[in-house]
């Protein structure tokens, strides 16, 4: 009799450590990086066309290198951002920047960079994740998980918010959706993961990017508006000829 209480005792605490683990916003990110491509990002080389542009990322245990090449008919427009600095080279000369002009130029490089990867970058230091449950999407279930940013550490745009859709079966992120300021205003965004391949162990989508058709919505709510044809597609964001070295 004991010998079952004890039993009984035991199952009890793995499906309760089991739940636990289920709701711990960390460990669904952790996991979703990894089926994404996990240490295979942390040091790669990763090349792509994104709207006209090449974009190249260097990254070497910690350290990052973050390009983007605009070639139009007359010039060549030459960003990089890394660990350090930021540097803008026009026809191969370097040109002395304002703060304000660095700090915008770095941020819309970053910003690609950072969308080509995702979930990558989710378990850094300077991110917060909270855990808001369980939902569905078109039939299947996913971990609903918001991220905010710290001020240290988390970029120009800190004050973002973002939501993702993690699937519960695959640990793959298929939705996402975010807030920025727009114009002293609030802007939506949501984005449906699309044409998922693996190039050397790292996974990339491209997506279809949504919005609102009505200005009051809210940033959580933005996959039942989703289910429920309430949002307007913006545009396409696909990336080409993807190249990756490891």
């Amino acid at each position: 009799m004991i010998k079952k209480i004890l039993l009984l005792l035991l199952f009890t605490l793995l499906l309760v450590n089991c739940k636990k683990e289920l709701q711990d916003a960390d460990v669904i990110v952790r996991k979703s990086i990894e089926v994404s491509g996990g240490e295979r990002f942390k040091n790669s080389t990763i090349g792509f066309e994104f709207r006209g542009r090449h974009y190249s990322a260097s990254r070497n245990e910690g350290e990052f290198s973050l390009s983007r090449l605009t070639i139009t008919d007359s010039d060549s427009v030459f960003d990089i951002l890394s660990n350090h600095s930021f540097d803008r080279y026009i026809n191969g000369e370097r040109i002395v920047l304002a703060d304000s002009m660095a700090t915008k130029y770095s941020a819309s490089v970053n910003s690609v960079h950072y969308f080509s990867v995702l979930p990558y970058g989710l378990d850094n230091k300077a991110v917060k994740r909270a855990y808001l449950g369980k939902t569905k999407v078109k039939g299947r279930d996913y971990y609903k998980i918001k991220i905010t940013f710290n001020e240290v550490g988390g970029g120009e745009d800190f004050e973002d918010v973002f939501i993702y859709w993690i699937n519960t079966e695959t640990f793959k992120a298929d939705y996402l959706a975010y807030s920025y300021e727009e114009n002293h205003d609030l802007g939506l965004r949501f984005r449906e993961a699309y044409n998922e391949r693996f190039i050397e162990g790292i996974r990339f989508v491209d997506y279809n990017n949504y919005k609102p058709k009505d200005n009051d919505e809210v940033l959580e709510n933005l996959d039942l508006k989703f289910e429920n044809d309430a949002l307007e597609l913006l545009s396409k964001i696909e990336l080409e000829h993807v190249l990756v070295s490891i």
